[in-house]
């Protein structure tokens, strides 16, 4: 499968214009940004545990990176509570779960093959936040944070070398003009600017200088 696979080209997602796509175990669903591979994949997506549900344990050969939408993600590990982004290294693995339900944010394969440090942040600890910024993870080129934009306030991003991304958490925001809710999901290539204004209180989850050429 091929999906948002050129990433010379922008790529914009609108979660109320796609649908849901089962995975091989009941009661988890994917909502497919982008994917260069099958069941095994390089991809980006919003995965939905229903309650009660689990994944088989399994293996990350080149990392997982995911951020807790809502609910509360679970392995073996540790509970996450929404908010919390997390980093498992590649040679990494888990058998996940979620007893109440949950959505996450989840990129797969899709580390550098040297960044080895596990990373475990809970966005919602104020402490962390700095002007409305907070920094989540770097390494090379990649710079992974969230950005807090109130209602009326908006600022132009321009894709360095290596690209951009967003997901946009919460609120309402428009980009170049076009209104988009929760959970969009935006990419843009080298040298692509855009314009990100809130309508409504919002938060942007953000990754720059991370996309293959």
């Amino acid at each position: 499968m091929l999906l948002n696979a050129d990433f010379s080209r922008s790529a914009l997602v609108v979660p109320n214009d796609v649908a849901w796509v089962c995975s091989p175990e009941t009661g988890v669903d994917r909502l497919m940004l982008d994917r260069i591979g099958d069941e095994v994949a390089r991809a980006t997506s919003i995965v939905r545990y229903a309650p009660g549900s689990s994944f088989h344990s399994h293996l990350h050969p080149k990392g997982e990176e995911f951020l807790v939408l809502e609910g509360v993600f679970s392995d073996e590990h540790a509970d996450y509570p929404a908010g919390t982004y997390v980093r498992n290294p590649p040679g990494t693995s888990h058998a996940p779960h979620s007893d109440a339900g949950c959505r996450i944010l989840v990129k797969l394969r899709q580390f550098d093959a040297g960044d080895l440090t596990p990373v475990v942040i809970d966005t919602t600890n104020e402490a962390l936040w700095h002007d409305n910024e907070l920094a989540l993870h770097r390494f090379g080129s990649e710079v992974v944070s969230m950005r807090r934009l109130q209602a009326g306030r908006s600022f132009e991003l321009v894709a360095p070398a290596g690209g951009a991304e967003c997901l946009l958490v919460r609120g309402v925001i428009r980009l170049d003009g076009q209104e988009l809710p929760a959970e969009s999901w935006f990419r843009l290539p080298v040298g692509d600017r855009v314009r990100i204004e809130a309508t409504d209180d919002a938060t942007l989850w953000q990754k720059t200088g991370h996309l293959p050429d």
